[in-house]
């Protein structure tokens, strides 16, 4: 039997640039009613502890862009693309699927079947605005392909047959 494999990765990398500034928040303002929706933009704006600047202004997570490092060409991200830290785990999902929809449909046309499918996604944290998003992600396939057909699997079969044939023998005490 042999067996073939199609694997496809992707990966983000952020692209240089100037940072920009801190905003620093304002200590002292009085909050009144009126304001009370806006706090979870204000959480939005929060600067975590270590870290530069908040997940809303983070310039490193607005730079980032992902691209497919695979040989197939009918997959998205072949140009480099944004992808919004929140949406990357479902986006980064909804890629490596279409390697695996390519790999069925590979093992379809040349009479194989899909042995295994992996599909790994990779996360990271961002150095400048701590936020945990997906990084990128790694789809591994392995397929199998009829053996009936091909001459050399068919004498190697036979040779291996003549080697461990007596190999496992039970001797009597």
């Amino acid at each position: 039997m042999t067996i073939g494999g199609i694997s496809g990765s992707y990966q983000s990398y952020a692209l240089s640039g100037s940072v920009a500034p801190v905003r620093q928040k304002e200590e002292g303002v009085a909050r009144t009613q009126d304001t009370q929706n806006s706090q979870g933009a204000d959480e939005a704006h929060k600067v975590k502890g270590g870290y530069k600047s908040s997940p809303a202004d983070c310039q490193t997570c607005k730079e980032r862009k992902y691209q497919d490092g695979s040989n197939e060409s009918d997959v998205s991200f072949k140009a480099p693309g944004h992808i919004d830290p929140k949406a990357s785990a479902s986006t980064v999902m909804a890629h490596e699927k279409q390697h695996v929809s390519n790999a069925y449909q590979k093992a379809a046309q040349e009479q194989g079947k899909v042995v295994s499918c992996n599909v790994s996604l990779h996360t990271a944290i961002c150095p400048e605005c701590g936020t945990a998003y997906v990084s990128g992600g790694t789809t591994s396939t392995a397929i199998s392909y009829s053996d009936e057909e091909n001459p050399y699997m068919k004498n190697k079969k036979a040779q291996d047959g003549i080697l461990l044939r007596g190999a496992n023998i039970d001797y009597a005490a």
